[in-house]
C-alpha cells in the first residue's frame, strides 16, 4: 500500500472477509490472530482482488521495506543526513551493497534509480498542485539546486519542469507502478 486510503480499503474488505484487522500500514497488515492455510489462500486472493500483493519470502519483503521507506523519504519532508545508501542500511540493519544486489536483481534497477523516479514522480504531482514553485519543490525533494532538479526532471521525462507546468497533462505514473 502507498496510501492511507488503499490501506482503509483494504482494511474494510478483510473485515467484511471475517479477518480481524489489528493495524494497516504502509505495505504491511498485521492481524489480530493467526490464520490457518484456507484462511491464508483466501487471505492472499482478497488482497490480489484489491490490487495488491502478498509478500512471504524474506527477500521480496526487504526490497518491499527498502521501497516503502524511499516513499515515506520523498513524500515527507525528512532531508537525508548522508548519502541514501547510510539511510537504508540504518534502517534495515543490512550492508548496502547487499541491499544493493538484492534490490536490482528484483525490481531490474538499482535503489538510486528508483529513488530519483519516485523524486520525479512527487515533482510532476507538486507541479501539478500548484502550490509551489520550482525552487521550492528542488528544495523539497532534496535536490542540491533548482537547475539540478531541472536537469533531471528533462533527462527523466522530456521535458522541463516549467514546460510540464505549462502543459499540466495528467503525466504521472501510479507510484506503485514506477
Amino acid at each position: 500500500m502507498v496510501c492511507s486510503h488503499c490501506g482503509e480499503v483494504l482494511r474494510e474488505k478483510l473485515q467484511q472477509a471475517g479477518f480481524t484487522v489489528e493495524k494497516v500500514e504502509l505495505g504491511e497488515v498485521h492481524l489480530a490472530e493467526p490464520i490457518n492455510t484456507d484462511q491464508q489462500d483466501r487471505f492472499a486472493k482478497l488482497v490480489r482482488e484489491n490490487g495488491f500483493d502478498v509478500i512471504n519470502d524474506q527477500n521480496s519483503r526487504l526490497v518491499e521495506q527498502i521501497k516503502q521507506l524511499i516513499i515515506q523519504l520523498v513524500r515527507t519532508s525528512e532531508k537525508l543526513e548522508g548519502p541514501l545508501s547510510d539511510y537504508l542500511a540504518q534502517k534495515v540493519h543490512r550492508d548496502y551493497q547487499q541491499l544493493s544486489r538484492l534490490f536490482s536483481s528484483v525490481e531490474g534497477k538499482s535503489i538510486e534509480r528508483y529513488y530519483i523516479l519516485q523524486k520525479i514522480e512527487r515533482a510532476k504531482e507538486l507541479i501539478v498542485y500548484g502550490e509551489m514553485n520550482l525552487s521550492e519543490i528542488a528544495y523539497e525533494l532534496d535536490y542540491s539546486s533548482q537547475q539540478h532538479f531541472s536537469r533531471q526532471f528533462k533527462k527523466e521525462t522530456g521535458l522541463s519542469p516549467s514546460h510540464f507546468s505549462e502543459i499540466k497533462e495528467n503525466r504521472r505514473i501510479s507510484i506503485d507502478e514506477v
